[in-house]
């Protein structure tokens, strides 16, 4: 009968470490629940994460569209700003004109009321002396016949007006005929205006025919990439901003270390370039606008002078610590 325990025993350890193998296979306990949990976790880690993301991209997408009104704002603001003081060279000018008037035109005081009694001869020589004085004091002096000196006047005021818009219009079809002829790599033809060779052969002319053939080699692109730092880029958007061709980029990549890449159309380009020369030359020598505007110009400029019309990618970098043509 000892067999017969013993047999009973083993039977028992059997179903024993049975059951307890069946356990393992239990999808509640053992490795199978374990590996469970940890998936369980990493996907609730992951929510959390990409929870998080999604609010800090929400918050500083609301960052950048604050930053834009405020730049737009400022910008608004300057532009008024410009009409102001555009308003005020213009007021200060007719200022000027008004003090300068037909009394003080020939440095003689005006003439007393016994001055107009004064025979013709008398105010004919004080005529000679000085330039020709204005119509309101003058016109008694200068002839016998009212009548003749008013029409006189006229014509030789209308005269003294067209005569400064035909130079102005003169010089402006020089310049363009100059710049176009640069561009083009022809000789300039000859102006009918005497004024123009003058004005050619000056430095400033010089100067505005190189700007004028940048501009024309930047409409001619398509487009051209930018790399600069985030502040450079947020004061040239905010510089070009208010010109009618400027046109924000659709989108701005953040690189590393605080760089930003945008692409720019041949059109804003134009209106940088423009608001670049205007503030370069405006601006206060020695100062931050003065040194950021002259770099960021001489920088493009480097870049369009490149330009051979093979359909490359024009790539400007305002950054002397990365190559011009290193991929970021």
């Amino acid at each position: 009968m000892g067999w017969k325990q013993a047999f009973d025993d083993a039977l028992k350890e059997l179903r024993e470490a049975r059951r307890q193998l069946e356990r393992l296979d239990d999808p509640t306990v053992g490795l199978s629940a374990l590996h469970g949990e940890i998936t369980q976790s990493r996907l609730k880690i992951q929510e959390a994460v990409q929870a998080g993301v999604t609010g800090l991209r929400e918050e500083n997408r609301e960052v950048r569209r604050r930053q834009e009104r405020m730049i737009n704002d400022l910008n608004e603001t300057r532009g008024e700003l410009r009409q102001l003081l555009d308003l005020a060279d213009v007021l200060r000018a007719a200022a000027l004109d008004r003090a300068d008037g037909p009394g003080q035109s020939d440095g003689s005081p005006e003439p007393s009321e016994g001055a107009c009694h004064e025979p013709p001869a008398d105010s004919g020589a004080q005529a000679g002396h000085g330039p020709e004085p204005g119509p309101a004091v003058t016109a008694p002096h200068q002839h016998t016949e009212p009548g003749s000196n008013q029409q006189g006047e006229t014509m030789d005021n209308t005269q003294r007006q067209s005569r400064p818009e035909t130079g102005s219009d003169d010089q402006d079809l020089a310049l363009k005929n100059a710049i176009e002829a640069a561009y083009h790599g022809t000789d300039v033809p000859t102006p009918a205006s005497p004024a123009a060779p003058q004005a050619s052969a000056s430095r400033p002319e010089d100067a505005r025919v190189t700007h004028g053939v940048l501009l024309l080699k930047a409409a001619g692109v398509a487009s051209a990439e930018l790399v600069a730092h985030r502040d450079t880029w947020e004061w040239l958007a905010a510089l070009a901003v208010d010109h009618g061709h400027f046109r924000t980029p659709p989108a701005v990549e953040d690189i590393k270390e605080g760089r930003v890449q945008t692409v720019l159309s041949g059109r804003s380009l134009i209106a940088l370039l423009i608001e670049l020369w205007s503030t370069r030359s405006t601006a206060t020598p020695l100062e931050a606008d003065w040194a950021l505007a002259t770099t960021a110009y001489h920088r493009i400029a480097a870049e369009l002078a490149d330009v051979a019309g093979q359909g490359e990618t024009i790539r400007i970098v305002l950054d002397d610590g990365l190559p011009h043509s290193a991929d970021d």
